[in-house]
């Protein structure tokens, strides 16, 4: 009587006999693992750039689609708002997220998702330069504002503090925080 595997061969898997590696060859996979890893984190990046830009995109959807209305019950009639106001003064580029203008005044609107008391230290020297980078304002009155989704370490209150209208972007809409007859700083 004949077994199964009639040649007494062992049904064991083919594979090919690698020779050791060396020290070159290690080093080899290093250096390719070093690429990919640097790929992988620019692809991260990308994304991350992608997210962020989107998502800010969002909140000053939400605060430029109020704003009007906003300032308006403050006093301030505005007549258009401006997205993503961007220019270049001498060697210095500037950008502004929105802009509402009316008859002599601008509001100048800084928005964050997230906003940082560094945030607030940079917005008050852009618009200590604001009519000097962008001259078709030079003769308005200019009011500052910052507007957000969260906020971190007290930077609502420190915009207050130094004058600026603060916005706080909720859901489908936003609102003005500062107290009724907060009288904002003008530059």
């Amino acid at each position: 009587m004949k077994n199964k595997n009639e040649n007494n061969e062992a049904n064991e898997p083919v594979v090919q006999y690698n020779r050791p590696l060396n020290f070159d060859d290690v080093w080899k996979m290093f250096q390719e693992t070093g690429k990919q890893m640097k790929e992988t984190d620019r692809r991260m990046k990308q994304l991350q750039n992608l997210f962020t830009t989107q998502w800010g995109k969002l909140v000053e959807s939400l605060v430029e689609g109020d704003l009007a209305k906003m300032l308006n019950e403050r006093g301030i009639q505005v007549q258009r708002t401006l997205q993503n106001v961007d220019g270049k003064y001498g060697d210095i580029d500037y950008e502004f997220d929105i802009i509402a203008v009316n008859g002599n005044e601008i509001v100048i609107v800084e928005v964050k998702t997230t906003l940082r008391t560094d945030d607030v230290i940079h917005f008050l020297s852009k618009l200590e330069h604001a009519k000097t980078w962008m001259t078709e304002y030079k003769n308005h009155t200019v009011i500052g504002a910052v507007a957000c989704l969260v906020e971190q370490s007290g930077s609502m209150k420190m915009a207050m503090k130094h004058g600026l209208l603060a916005i706080k972007a909720t859901g489908g809409s936003a609102a003005i925080v500062n107290k009724p007859g907060f009288e904002p700083r003008k530059w």
